[in-house]
């Protein structure tokens, strides 16, 4: 039974190392997908469809406006 907590001393210790571990490079945001791309880009696909309506309601209640004057 001896040799046994002998044996993990030494696993634990050869274990730690003195040098820090090497930095990893953090990867672009812009290259990481994430399950909410989807959803942002539906987002903004309407809100440009909601710009685009609200541009030609606003012709033509001026064109409405045109013709009962």
């Amino acid at each position: 039974m001896k040799p046994l907590p002998l044996l993990l001393c030494a696993l634990a210790l050869g274990a730690c190392s003195s040098k820090p571990p090497e930095p990893q490079a953090k990867p672009a945001a812009a290259d990481t997908a994430t399950p909410f791309d989807a959803l942002k880009a539906d987002e903004q696909r309407a809100k440009d469809v909601q710009k685009t309506v609200d541009k030609q309601a606003e012709e033509q209640r001026k064109q409405i406006e045109a013709q009962e004057q």
